[in-house]
């Protein structure tokens, strides 16, 4: 468990990092070099899970062997389908990580939401829902590992 005790904040008990696949771990269907070394350190302290509507059908072969759940949803109320997902594992306990539109209701319902603009950019919406917004990957999940940064960014 990742416990975030943020001052003037309500600590967060995080035992699920939701991540989203195209747009936020990976580029057009390919993973983002140092993804997986930081898949792999969070492992240990929280289970990471990864949903997609697989828009390029990479997600399965690119996540081999990575210590994570992976969950491809279909094609209709994909937005509804990962707050679901979310909900199933107890929302208080989530931190989602995205960048689309699908991904607008579990990051402004997960414990933490954290938005990303990377090479396919952010939805507007779900910039807006998030409680904080990385340019890199990389960067997001080593807020994770190095939980002293999120201090220094949400505490008031």
């Amino acid at each position: 468990m990742l416990c975030l005790a943020i001052p003037n904040r309500d600590r967060l008990d995080i035992a699920h990092v939701i991540l989203d696949f195209n747009g936020t771990i990976a580029t057009d269907g390919q993973l983002i070099p140092g993804v997986s070394t930081r898949i792999e350190a969070l492992a240990s302290q929280v289970t990471v899970h990864v949903i997609t509507a697989d828009t390029n059908a990479t997600a399965r072969d690119q996540l081999q062997g990575a210590p994570c759940t992976l969950k491809i949803i279909g094609a209709d109320r994909q937005d509804q389908a990962k707050l679901e997902y979310a909900q199933s594992l107890g929302l208080e306990s989530v931190l989602a990580i995205g960048n689309g539109s699908n991904d607008l209701l579990l990051l402004r319902q997960a414990a933490l939401g954290i938005c990303l603009i990377q090479r396919e950019g952010a939805a507007i919406p779900s910039l807006q829902a998030a409680d904080l917004v990385c340019v890199d990957i990389n960067d997001a999940l080593d807020l994770l590992l190095l939980p002293h940064r999120l201090t220094a960014t949400l505490r008031n």
